[in-house]
């Protein structure tokens, strides 16, 4: 092979940017054992070059997209900028200069990524996005090429490090939610602006993207059922270990008959399950193939260095297609047209902590609602009681989110019903 170089283009000098800047240089010398090629940073596209001046030399940095867009040495194109524009336009003006791209950015991978692979295909270019999703533990790779002869039916995981670290606080040391989300941002587990972490959305966009590689079939964000912690308690936590559960946020995307399940929620998974053993920041996603059964992967999910290692690992990946003259062969693989279930066709279990008025007859008239509803109880229990109100915990067999819904509407109204504090699913398999 001819060991030349490679020249890249960085588009942010962010967490991110900065860990694949350090991870270039400290590979640089391996780089034409490893893939032919030497790599070599051409330019690094910032807001605000005074702030970067002391860690980049003066003759890479820019403020000027034009610096990059119009430089014909540069063919690789590294987007660690963030959300939708001007990420979006930049990438879409690289590849259909013919300009290969890697990006980390879920946000826009999530909403567009159908659009831009369609347009690296159109120009034969790479378009890898590794590091959208789960940080440094490689997923997007396997399911496209080392899964590729399995019909996957089921991704689910713990994709989002802060709401994991919070309920890891909870569970181990009896946290309440603000608590472990002051914790968590203290520590820099949590941005200042924490809604993405802790409602799900980030976590939403991960799934949307696995889904749409896992089941071959466009998922975007908007698909996606989204629900956070923000309401889970120290109670609740204590309470599902007495059950034999663990709370934890999973993605859950699942393959059926009648069309895709896509769905973020707290989720009560059994202590015995891998998952329930996932703590701090740690995330972890689950396959399940036709032919390889269950694969676990399982490692850092965000960081300067943990991001970093995917992002680079799919700019070396870039450079030696390159160097075998092969770029453009793996990209959307999302052949099919599947409808996507709306979120009260899906079916699971649930736990409900509620207080109820402590007189003759209340559990057998919750119990005659559940029933009318086609909603059996599995376990129900009295946890508390102070005056003529009982705590009560119920937990479900399997049903129809929507018929289940339709009995908490109908109770809510029921006048022994003084309050319904907790609803979360329960997940056996």
């Amino acid at each position: 092979m001819d060991e030349s170089i490679k020249k890249i283009a960085l588009l942010g000098m962010g967490t991110v940017g900065g860990g694949v800047y350090e991870i270039l240089a400290k590979q640089k010398p391996n780089m034409p054992a490893k893939i032919g090629c030497t790599l070599e940073v051409a330019k690094v596209l910032v807001r605000n070059k005074a702030k970067y001046a002391d860690k980049v030399p003066a003759d890479q940095l820019t403020d000027q997209w034009s610096d990059v867009i119009n430089d014909d040495s540069i063919s690789i194109v590294v987007e660690v900028m963030g959300g939708i524009e001007p990420a979006r336009t930049y990438i879409r003006e690289a590849l259909s200069k013919g300009k290969h791209v890697v990006t980390a950015n879920k946000d826009l991978m999530a909403t567009h990524g159908h659009e831009l692979l369609e347009i690296a295909r159109e120009h034969q270019c790479d378009l890898l996005f590794e590091a959208a999703v789960a940080g440094g533990i490689p997923i997007i790779r396997p399911m496209k090429q080392c899964l590729l002869g399995n019909d996957i039916t089921e991704v689910m995981g713990i994709i989002n490090g802060t709401t994991n670290f919070i309920l890891t606080k909870m569970a181990e040391d009896g946290m309440e939610f603000d608590d472990a989300l002051k914790l968590a941002t203290d520590l820099g587990y949590a941005e200042a602006d924490p809604t993405a972490d802790i409602e799900g959305y980030d976590a939403g966009r991960k799934l949307a993207i696995m889904a749409s590689i896992a089941f071959h079939s466009s998922v975007t964000f908007d698909d996606v059922y989204t629900e956070g912690i923000s309401k889970i308690t120290a109670k609740d936590i204590r309470y599902a270990h007495e059950l034999g559960y663990e709370i934890k946020l999973l993605g859950l995307a699942k393959l059926t008959p009648e069309g895709i399940e896509v769905k973020v929620h707290p989720t009560m998974i059994p202590l015995q399950h891998p998952l329930a053993a996932v703590k701090d920041s740690f995330n972890a996603v689950f396959v399940h193939g036709d032919a390889v059964d269950d694969a676990m992967f399982y490692g850092r999910g965000a960081g300067a260095l943990p991001t970093g290692s995917a992002v680079v690992g799919d700019i070396m990946d870039i450079a030696r297609n390159m160097q075998y003259h092969c770029t453009g062969r793996i990209g959307c693989s999302c052949y099919q047209s599947l409808p996507v279930k709306d979120m009260s066709e899906t079916r699971s279990s649930y736990y409900i902590r509620m207080k109820l008025e402590d007189r003759a007859g209340t559990l057998a008239a919750l119990a005659g609602l559940f029933g009318s509803n086609n909603v059996s109880i599995s376990m129900l229990l009295q946890k508390a009681k102070e005056g003529n109100t009982a705590e009560v915990v119920i937990v479900t067999y399997d049903v129809l989110e929507k018929q289940f819904m339709d009995s908490i509407t109908v109770i809510k109204t029921m006048s022994m019903v003084k309050e319904i504090s907790s609803i979360i699913r329960v997940h056996h398999a």
